[in-house]
């Protein structure tokens, strides 16, 4: 049980994904993004899956796009008992582009930044 732990995935956006203008991705896209790094949190910590209970903050500063590729990081601040307090970013380390251009970001953009609670077993 360590606070401080820190997980990451990385994930091309398919076009597939893309539900408006612009190939822009619907924000539920980064949510279940953070249910995953928490599923491998949960595992690390407590070697079981957990539950999501609840986001106590969410917000959406920045679009992501079909053909990005985004990484959702996951950062234990708190562990109780049952439950763990943790926080999420999205961010968006390359942005796809017309035809086949696409490009590194650095910085990357921060597109999602959410707080949630996760209980285990």
């Amino acid at each position: 049980m360590t606070v401080g732990l820190r997980v990451t995935h990385r994930r091309y956006v398919p076009y597939a994904h893309a539900h408006y203008a612009g190939s822009l991705v619907d924000g539920a896209y980064a949510l279940g993004l953070f249910g995953d790094v928490a599923t491998e949190v949960c595992i690390r910590t407590d070697g079981d899956e957990g539950l999501f209970a609840s986001y106590s903050d969410v917000q959406f500063t920045a679009p992501i796009r079909a053909g990005d590729v985004v990484e959702a990081t996951a950062t234990v601040t708190r562990m109780g008992t049952r439950s763990r307090t943790i926080e999420f970013t999205c961010q968006v380390v390359c942005r796809g582009g017309e035809g086949s251009k696409a490009r590194v970001l650095d910085p990357p953009i921060v597109a999602v930044t959410a707080v949630g609670t996760v209980v285990v077993p």
